[in-house]
C-alpha cells in the first residue's frame, strides 16, 4: 500500500485539488493570471503526476503508452471537471477550459519526455 500510494499519490493529490478548487465559487487565481493559464498549468502538474503513476515512478517505465496515458486520462478528468462544474453555483461548463486543460497535459507528458531524454544522454549514479 506504500508503494502505491508513492506511485499515485501525487496524481491523487492535484486531482482533489482540482476538485475543490472546482467547487468554489470562483477560482482563487493570482493576480493577473488568467483562467484558462490557470487551467493549463493546473492539468500540467496532473499529467505529469499521472505520467509519474504510469511510469511506476521510475524512469524505465516512461514510453509513449504511459505519456498518452497520462494526456488522456488528463483530458478526461478535466471532462469530468467541467460536468461537475455545471453543478455549482456561478460555474459554467466550458469546451475552451478543456482545450486549456488538454494543452496543459500535453506540455506536461512533453516536460517528462525531455527530461528522460536528457537522463538518458547524460544519466546520473542514481538513474
Amino acid at each position: 500500500m506504500k508503494r502505491w500510494l508513492f506511485i499515485w499519490g501525487p496524481a491523487i493529490a492535484q486531482m482533489a485539488l482540482i476538485f475543490g478548487i472546482s467547487s468554489l465559487h470562483k477560482a482563487p487565481l493570482p493576480e493577473g493570471m488568467s483562467d484558462h493559464f490557470g487551467h493549463s498549468v493546473g492539468y500540467m502538474i496532473l499529467s505529469v503526476a499521472l505520467f509519474r503513476g504510469f511510469a511506476g515512478a521510475s524512469w524505465r517505465g516512461v514510453s509513449w503508452q504511459s505519456g498518452a496515458l497520462a494526456i488522456v486520462c488528463s483530458v478526461l478528468y478535466g471532462m469530468s471537471d467541467e460536468f461537475h462544474q455545471m453543478f455549482v453555483a456561478g460555474r459554467t461548463a466550458a469546451w475552451d477550459d478543456v482545450a486549456a486543460d488538454f494543452r496543459g497535459a500535453l506540455i506536461g507528458a512533453a516536460l517528462v519526455g525531455i527530461l528522460y531524454i536528457i537522463n538518458r544522454l547524460w544519466p546520473t549514479k542514481t538513474s
